[in-house]
């Protein structure tokens, strides 16, 4: 294989990454309808995060279909029983957050409470999905780690929501993007936020045991 280098190799990464991010995102969506949008969804996210996951860390020559492909089928039940209950819990919080906001009195005043709650619940999920991909755990142990790492690590959490929230600009503004980045890339930043936290924990924890 020919190395090329300086501009022309550049560009040619770049194009490479691209390619691969739009690949992602047809899985993303393919697998998603497969699973009849409300039970494929969240393995499909999931596998999504893990194909990242493996692009991010160096692993650039993965077989991208068959990696998602095999995340999808170990990770179907978990995703969606954590996923389910997210959707749940975020249901009830909203629900609690209109009759608050609507109230009178004494009951009036957890409005602020229970916007931090809502805000701490929205950061966790971020962190949910790449903790099941990275580590392999139960599902009530993998919330509570996501809900641990948001907390012990703001500035992954700050990248995250930096990242997301200028990714939504860019395809508000460039709308014919939307069917071929959707969810590439918003995977692919909260991924590589997610393991900039990890590697921390990785690198403190062997130092824990060396």
């Amino acid at each position: 294989m020919v190395q090329m280098n300086g501009i022309v190799g550049g560009f040619y990464k770049i194009s490479e990454w691209i390619m691969k991010l739009a690949y992602i995102n047809v899985l993303w969506i393919l697998f998603t309808l497969i699973g009849l949008i409300v039970f494929g969804f969240f393995p499909a996210t999931a596998s999504m995060l893990a194909v990242n996951r493996k692009l991010i860390m160096g692993e650039v020559d993965i077989p991208i279909f068959k990696t998602f492909l095999t995340s999808y089928k170990e990770e179907f039940l978990k995703c969606n029983v954590v996923g389910m209950a997210m959707v749940v819990v975020g249901y009830f919080l909203y629900l609690d957050l209109t009759l608050v906001r609507e109230a009178n009195g004494i009951l009036s005043l957890l409005y602020f409470p229970l916007l931090m709650i809502i805000l701490g619940f929205i950061l966790t999920s971020f962190y949910v999905f790449p903790v099941i991909v990275h580590y392999d755990t139960k599902i009530l142990q993998a919330i509570k780690n996501a809900f641990i790492i948001m907390l012990l690590h703001p500035l992954s959490t700050i990248l995250m929501v930096a990242g997301t929230t200028s990714i939504y600009f860019l395809l508000i503004t460039i709308p014919g993007l939307i069917p071929i980045f959707c969810g590439s890339l918003f995977s692919f930043v909260i991924m590589w936020s997610a393991l900039l936290a990890f590697s921390k924990i990785e690198k403190k924890q062997e130092g824990i045991v060396q």
